[in-house]
């Protein structure tokens, strides 16, 4: 019986595969740009802080467009919304990689971003429509490959990119991608019949939350790029985020199920459990992936290319974690799995803590190796609980409430291992120069000189120390709301 359950028919399998390619090019390209800045700002002779827009713009939008994706679906062939949002990335692509100017590009991203919002929450939903709730883990982790392939190769190609050939291949690489997606979303893919045309738009709804949503990111944004909360900026934008919040639910209070995302959502443990999973996970995935690459090029002086070529045992763990992952969720249930994935990736990120520049490479490669088959765990079935339970009509409305969250959770988590990080190094740097002002330290010029380079290299090991202590220890905080999620063990 179990067997027949976790039967997957080849349709549904080659729906998930076009839906996984679907999503490949805004996972890669947000990686990829990343890497770009420095180049982007000699090109296009602008400044860090306005080519930083290409990357802020796109988030944003994307925050913008995830909103709306649940009105599409209840209006709109899914196989329709699907196929405009691939054709609407595709063209912001080619406007990206033939933008003459840094204005124009960052018209551009904002162009991709809001088709990659829809693309990410639409993916999800016609997974859940397709393949049905027993088997949400297998496609979850089927649907997770782009996002475990993203950060891996996208710094590596990225790199490649950019030393052989210039940035505006990073954009073109999209295009046969994108053209291939297409041809394959009208030619295999089935349609999916709009969910309520009667249903009329939460313009309300969508422009509180949307409003709401992308103040907090800017916010949080704000927080990473001066590493600290307390900015005015951060203040003003997260607390007008809230403030849009709080109407959001007064509004969702008085018009109830009509409202683009009911409350009733959160009366469901496993979508609460799934929510603040996602969330935490912010910190111990997006804020390790940014400080890891850090690492190899500060700590251990790699290039970027080289830096992104150390990270491949991560990659691989994650990759070999992932159908296993998938099986098991749809057998015992995302309890357990998240419980047991969260301790893998605690033994996986902990050890940090003492590496340093002299430590082996392989040795890293081995706990590196580690801690991707934990991280690989606790992302999808994570994602896949957020659908347990769940009536058809309300699984738009799910992959909304899920992905807003995830955004800010991984802007947050950004945010915060930056801040803290930043914040552990100046405060050491501080104590320093005070400790040096007072001739705490003696000798010669020479040795002074050494001790002094010696020592501030010290602080900056230190930093990052900290900063995986810090993830280890939100790793396992994900302990607390995995207690919400399914338990399936020992029930047929």
């Amino acid at each position: 019986m179990s067997k027949n359950n976790s039967y997957i028919p080849k349709s549904v399998t080659v729906t998930a595969w076009i839906l996984v390619l679907g999503a490949m090019a805004p996972l890669l390209d947000s990686t990829m740009v990343n890497i770009a800045i420095h180049t982007l700002v000699k090109d296009l002779n602008s400044s860090v802080e306005i080519v930083q827009w290409t990357i802020t713009g796109y988030v944003l939008a994307i925050g913008v467009a995830v909103p709306f994706s649940s009105w599409l679906l209840n209006k709109f062939d899914g196989k329709l919304v699907f196929l405009m949002g691939e054709i609407l990335f595709a063209v912001g692509s080619l406007l990206s990689a033939l933008s003459p100017n840094i204005n124009f590009l960052i018209g551009a991203r904002l162009v991709q971003g809001f088709a990659g919002g829809l693309i990410m929450p639409i993916l999800t939903t016609l997974l859940v429509q397709t393949a049905g709730q027993k088997v949400m883990g297998q496609m979850m982790a089927t649907v997770g490959l782009p996002m475990i392939l993203g950060p891996l190769f996208g710094p590596i190609l990225g790199g490649v990119i950019i030393k052989y050939l210039s940035w505006h291949w990073i954009f073109w690489i999209n295009i046969p991608v994108g053209i291939i997606s297409i041809i394959l979303i009208i030619w295999k893919m089935p349609h999916y019949p709009a969910q309520n045309k009667a249903a009329k738009m939460d313009l309300v709804g969508i422009v509180l939350l949307a409003a709401s949503t992308t103040a907090i990111i800017y916010g949080i944004v704000k927080a990473s790029s001066t590493a600290n909360f307390l900015n005015q900026k951060t203040l003003v934008f997260v607390s007008l985020g809230l403030i849009l919040l709080i109407l959001y639910i007064i509004w969702a209070l008085i018009i109830k199920e009509r409202v683009v995302l009911p409350l009733k959502l959160f009366t469901h443990n496993s979508f609460n459990g799934s929510a603040i999973g996602l969330f935490i996970a912010g910190t111990v995935l997006n804020g390790a992936m940014l400080l890891l690459p850090l690492f190899f090029q500060d700590i251990r002086n790699m290039s970027v290319m080289m830096a992104g070529l150390a990270l491949i045992p991560q990659g691989l763990g994650m990759l070999i974690s992932r159908p296993l992952t998938g099986k098991l969720t749809d057998s015992i249930g995302a309890k357990y799995v998240v419980m047991g994935s969260l301790l893998i990736t605690f033994v996986g990120t902990l050890p940090f803590y003492w590496i340093d520049d002299t430590t082996s490479y392989w040795i890293i490669a081995v706990i590196l190796f580690i801690r991707g088959i934990g991280a690989g765990g606790i992302f999808m079935p994570l994602m896949a609980d957020a659908y347990t339970g769940m009536e058809n009509s309300q699984i738009p409305a799910a992959s909304i409430g899920s992905r807003i969250i995830q955004n800010i959770g991984s802007a947050f988590g950004s945010a915060l291992i930056t801040t803290l990080v930043t914040a552990y190094a100046s405060s050491n740097i501080t104590s320093f120069k005070h400790s040096l002002a007072t001739n705490k330290f003696h000798g010669s010029p020479e040795y002074m000189k050494m001790f002094l380079q010696h020592h501030l290299e010290l602080i900056k090991v230190h930093s990052f120390q900290y900063g995986f202590m810090v993830i280890s220890i939100a790793a396992l905080l994900i302990a607390l709301p995995a207690m919400l999620l399914t338990n399936r063990m020992g029930k047929k």
